[in-house]
């Protein structure tokens, strides 16, 4: 991970008290959800939101995660979760990172495989490739 690494978006966010545990941390799975939110908000930034994608039969769905962590976050603690995305044939792969905001500390990495489904069906991703192709040169 390069704190200078260049992204194709990125989103500050805010630990919210629900979101830590007993320990005073953010809970693990809480990161996938910062990174889920990371690429709606990606898709509403580039013009095509889930809810316009399914209703036009258009489902992308998540085939596989990996998820490193590397610096816990904290209550009230300020994250810039960052993403870019590629294609590797009809997968779209975002490769995702949170730093805490600041310092620019690594928090965690992550590389999430989407795979597109149009209605009900898996194909090849043109439909989306076609909505995110300037993020794909």
């Amino acid at each position: 991970m390069n704190k200078k690494e260049r992204y194709d978006f990125e989103l500050r966010m805010r630990v919210r008290d629900y979101e830590v545990d007993v320990q005073g941390i953010v809970n693990n799975a809480n990161y996938l959800h910062y990174m889920e939110h990371t690429r709606h908000e990606f898709c509403r930034a580039a013009g095509f939101t889930f809810a316009e994608m399914h209703s036009r039969g258009i489902d992308p769905v998540l085939r596989k995660v990996e998820i490193e962590y590397l610096t816990p976050l904290t209550l009230g603690q300020v994250m810039i979760s960052c993403l870019k995305l590629r294609r590797k044939g009809p997968r779209f792969i975002f490769v995702q990172d949170i730093f805490r905001d600041g310092d620019r500390e690594p928090v965690a990495r992550a590389e999430v495989t989407v795979v597109c489904l149009e209605n009900g069906r898996l194909t090849k991703g043109d439909v989306l490739a076609q909505a995110f192709e300037k993020y794909l040169k």
